[in-house]
This record gives C-alpha cells, structure tokens and sequence, in this order.
C-alpha cells in the first residue's frame, strides 16, 4: 500500500499559492487581501511538511518551521485585524484603495 506522492502535495500547495496570489493582487476588499496572504503562508506550510517527510533525511524540521510559521501568521492575522479594525472606525471602509491615511 502506497501513500500520497510528493507530488500530490506540491500540486496542492501550488494551487493554494495562485488562488492566495490572485486574491491578494486583484481584490480592494482589506479582509480578502488577509485571506489570501494566510492561503499562501499554508500553501508554504504544506510545503515544509511535505519536503520534511519525503525529503533526503526525512526529519521533523518541516513540522517545527510550520509550526513558527503557523505562529507568524496568527501574529499577523491579529494586528492586520486590529489594523482593519481602527480603520475601519475613523474611515467606515475596509477597501484598500481608500485608505490613503497609512501613506503619509
């Protein structure tokens, strides 16, 4: 009995990076845009656990750097949020081609 081949998750992975890219290059909406950044960093993710488990000399590093990574993104889900948040209160908009307050 064989398990899932490598490639497989390299496949998944590469199809969560574009949908992750595409909606944070082509959507205003700020909330969309943090959604897609937490797609690619899984699509990273499922990555370094693949590589780490079908890798040269399989190991458990995959799994520690996913889980620094997995920290990193909750860090920055929870400022992006309260970002959105406090701007939302002073503009009442979350789409980013209006936010021209974090430019100057």
């Amino acid at each position: 009995m064989t398990g899932v081949p490598l490639s497989a998750y390299l496949v998944l992975a590469l199809v969560l990076f574009c949908i992750g890219l595409y909606g944070a290059l082509t959507k205003r909406n700020a909330v969309i845009v943090l959604i897609s950044i937490e797609l690619m960093l899984n699509a990273a993710n499922i990555n370094l656990v693949a590589f780490s488990k079908f890798g040269v000399t399989p190991s458990i590093t995959g799994q520690v750097f996913s889980l620094f990574t997995i920290t990193i993104a909750a860090a920055e889900a929870a400022v992006g949020l309260a970002i959105l948040m406090s701007l939302y209160r002073n503009r009442k908009t979350v789409n980013a081609d209006e936010m021209e307050i974090m430019k100057n």
